[in-house]
């Protein structure tokens, strides 16, 4: 081959090599063109709701196109999570993870889908605590005197939960696990009415998320023993964590976004960056801490370890509780 032919050969090559990478940019840069579909599998109004609602804003503002809530409730979260491992993986169907469905790949042994296999992990959104509560009235003022209690008075102390299989069972199963207590889970269809069971007494108390119950702690119809979490909470600073009673224990939950799998790879790292911009945002962050909650910024793949490690972990306490779907 002359010179001149095989330099122009070479850059021909060059050219059509560097072709998909300039399309996947201009994809990028392109998305979205139209309004994007992001599920919820909750009813409007609850945590995991509020805090797709305030990305999907955010999302709205920044990128010139509507993201708009779906909400798909039911089947603790089942239908939603159908709904978005059937869509076409493009980019305009996202949906609302939480820390509830790291458990439910256990919980339901035959589940059509799984979410590992079937999503793409895009950011996480935010961490919450769980808290212990009691209502006034049950004479306990911390977590050590609430085991003390139960071990004194086996089966019952009555304990409610916002649903079989939820985090907040699973919290009070693994509390149960390390501490050998042996009380009564009443669970409930939601954290709302066990909360107000647990205010009027009909239960003695209550694994509750502190986006759900903060105000009745602060204005006194619950009284909080301590908060699940590793560390005492920000939303809470003078109550303890459970680890200053029952070393290693920890119990958090979290809401994140995921998509289909198959979704363009620039089109997530271009979401990913755009939600951990938004929770880097002043009012965003203010926001999410008034739910009691806390900001959670992180990688797509920082953010698929958590929800294996989760799975791993609750998975654990189903087995050995023999919990089974409601």
């Amino acid at each position: 081959m002359k010179l001149p032919h095989r330099r122009q050969f070479l850059q021909l090559a060059a050219g059509a090599a560097a072709l998909p990478m300039v399309s996947r940019i201009a994809r990028a840069q392109a998305y979205p063109s139209r309004p994007v579909r992001w599920i919820v599998g909750f009813a409007p109004g609850g945590s995991a709701d509020i805090h797709a609602r305030l990305m999907a804003q955010w999302l709205s503002e920044r990128l010139g196109q509507q993201f708009i809530i779906e909400n798909k409730p039911g089947a603790n979260t089942n239908i939603a999570m159908q709904a978005a491992v059937n869509s076409r993986p493009d980019g305009y169907t996202l949906v609302t993870l939480t820390s509830s469905n790291s458990s439910n790949a256990t919980l339901y042994e035959t589940l059509p889908f799984d979410l590992r296999r079937d999503l793409t992990f895009v950011a996480a959104v935010s961490k919450g605590a769980l808290a212990l509560e009691v209502n006034p009235s049950f004479q306990v003022k911390s977590v050590a005197e609430f085991i003390a209690h139960a071990k004194a008075n086996p089966a019952k102390t009555t304990v409610a939960s916002y649903g079989v299989g939820s985090t907040s069972h699973l919290a009070q199963e693994l509390f149960k696990m390390m501490t050998g207590i042996n009380v009564v889970h009443v669970p409930y269809r939601g954290d709302a009415p066990a909360l107000t069971d647990a205010i009027s007494g009909q239960v003695q108390s209550t694994f509750s998320t502190l986006a759900a119950s903060l105000e009745y702690v602060r204005t006194g119809k619950l009284r909080a023993l301590g908060v699940t979490t590793a560390t005492r909470w920000d939303a809470l600073p003078e109550v303890p964590p459970f680890g200053d009673f029952v070393p290693g224990y920890e119990a958090s939950t979290w809401s994140g976004v995921a998509a289909p799998k198959g979704i363009p790879l620039e089109i997530v790292e271009k979401l990913n960056r755009e939600i951990n911009a938004g929770l880097a945002d002043p009012k965003i962050r203010a926001r999410i801490a008034d739910l009691g909650n806390v900001p959670m910024p992180m990688t797509r793949t920082e953010f698929g370890k958590l929800f294996a490690d989760d799975t791993e972990k609750w998975g654990k306490v189903i087995r050995a509780a023999n919990i089974k779907p409601a």
